[in-house]
């Protein structure tokens, strides 16, 4: 459970990618709902739906890799325990929001980028996704803090902790 399945594709013991991985994806999909929000107030938003539309491409595509070192970590989590169950739905939950990302994607590119402003559906799906990946953010959390999956263990981190002597 502490250590990794392959420390070159999941990080080394104490210190994963996954976690550094899903900020792509996360910054991507917060950034593209307030392109949406401002394309609302700012004259000429055109710019803005557009810009929505690749930075949802960017946080799928940083989702994919994220998807990988995060299955890696799920591969060191012992069946039938309460950690495994919780990252199970923390990928499903995953999985989920790729999805409806990837509807908001072909759903925007039919419609076209050069709309004033982001049509009234692709924005609430958006904010469906976000609310579902804050969701599975918080289980992710769960996941390090609370059941400590691929977090060192506390003689590894006692070391932090140690005074050297000199001030």
């Amino acid at each position: 459970m502490k250590r990794p399945v392959s420390a070159a594709l999941a990080g080394p013991y104490g210190h994963p990618w996954h976690p550094l991985l899903v900020t792509v994806p996360i910054g991507a999909w917060i950034a593209s709902l307030v392109f949406d929000l401002a394309s609302f107030v700012v004259p000429g938003a055109g710019f803005l739906v557009q810009g929505s539309l690749w930075v949802i491409a960017l946080g799928v595509l940083g989702a994919l890799v994220a998807a990988l070192a995060g299955g890696l970590d799920l591969l060191a989590i012992p069946r039938r325990t309460p950690a495994f169950r919780v990252a199970l739905t923390h990928m499903v939950l995953n999985l989920v929001v790729v999805a409806l990302y990837v509807v908001g994607f072909l759903w925007r590119r039919d419609r076209g980028t050069m709309a004033g402003t982001v049509g009234a559906g692709p924005l609430a799906l958006s904010v469906l996704a976000v609310a579902l990946l804050g969701l599975s953010g918080f289980l992710g959390g769960k996941l390090a803090f609370r059941f400590g999956v691929r977090v060192a263990d506390e003689s590894t981190q006692v070391t932090g902790y140690r005074t050297t002597g000199t001030r």
